[in-house]
C-alpha cells in the first residue's frame, strides 16, 4: 500500500461472525483513534493451510465512542443488479451489517466490548 499515512495493516478473519475485522496502523503525526473496518463477507478455510474470503461489499467503520458508520450499500445494490448476488443474499448481507452496527452501538460505540460479547478478544501488533 502506497500511502504515506499508514504504516501498514492487520486483519482477523472472523468466520463465526462473518466478518474481517481491520485496523490501519498509521505513521507517526497521523495517529487518531483506533479506527477498525469490519468488512460483511464470507469467510472460512477451503484446504490445508488456504483460506476464502468474499466481500459483500458492506463495511462497517467504527471509532470508541463514535456511531458506527455503514458503507458501501451503493456497491452491494449495483452487485445486486448486475446479478452478482441474488435477493436472499444481498439481503442476508444488509440484515448482518445491521446488526454489527446495532450490536456495536449497544455496547456504547465500543467494538472490543461488541466483539467480547461475541466470544472474540483480538490482539493487535
Amino acid at each position: 500500500m502506497d500511502n504515506p499515512r499508514f504504516h501498514y495493516i492487520e486483519s482477523w478473519l472472523l468466520p463465526e461472525l462473518t466478518l474481517r475485522a481491520t485496523v490501519y496502523h498509521l505513521r507517526p503525526g497521523h495517529d487518531r483513534s483506533q479506527t477498525y473496518y469490519l468488512d460483511i463477507g464470507e469467510y472460512g478455510p477451503c484446504e490445508a493451510k488456504k483460506w476464502r474470503a468474499e466481500s459483500h461489499y458492506l463495511h462497517v467503520v467504527a471509532r470508541r465512542g463514535q456511531a458506527p458508520e455503514l458503507v458501501g450499500i451503493d456497491q452491494l445494490l449495483s452487485a445486486h443488479a448486475a446479478g452478482h448476488f441474488d435477493t436472499a443474499r444481498t439481503h442476508l448481507a444488509i440484515e448482518r451489517a445491521t446488526a454489527v452496527v446495532d450490536g456495536i452501538a449497544g455496547c456504547g460505540h465500543d467494538v472490543d466490548r461488541w466483539l467480547a460479547g461475541q466470544g472474540v478478544t483480538l490482539s493487535w501488533l
